[in-house]
């Protein structure tokens, strides 16, 4: 009596596939990583910008042009900091939802603000 052993595997069902790899980790690691490089590039830009116009109103404020308050400042940069965070937050849970474990894009997203 001889049986047979043998088990079909589906790409659908096998882990090591190319097909179940590029959707499920691949691409969603990339997606991540593009998000992640954009998202640091634009706080850089957004810093930069910010820095500039602290810039000119410090020199206005030297020459009489303006008056600046140093709470009201530290409360502009707190609620910017809190605007930053929240909207970090929000792109880490959207590229996380992009997989059912959402492991993929959160790591791409983390690897591509590194490199950004």
């Amino acid at each position: 009596m001889k049986h047979d052993y043998s088990v079909e595997t589906s790409s659908t069902n096998d882990i090591f596939s190319s097909s179940f790899l590029l959707g499920n980790v691949g691409a969603p690691f990339v997606i991540g990583l593009a998000v992640g490089y954009f998202a640091k590039k634009m706080l850089r830009t957004a810093l930069f910008v910010a820095g500039g116009l602290l810039v000119l109103l410090f020199a206005s404020e030297y020459y009489g042009i303006t008056h600046i308050s140093d709470t009201q400042l530290q409360q502009a940069a707190n609620t910017a900091t809190d605007v930053a965070k929240q909207s970090g937050e929000f792109l880490v849970n959207r590229v996380s939802n992009i997989t059912s474990r959402g492991i993929s894009g959160a790591a791409g997203f983390f690897a591509g603000f590194k490199l950004g």
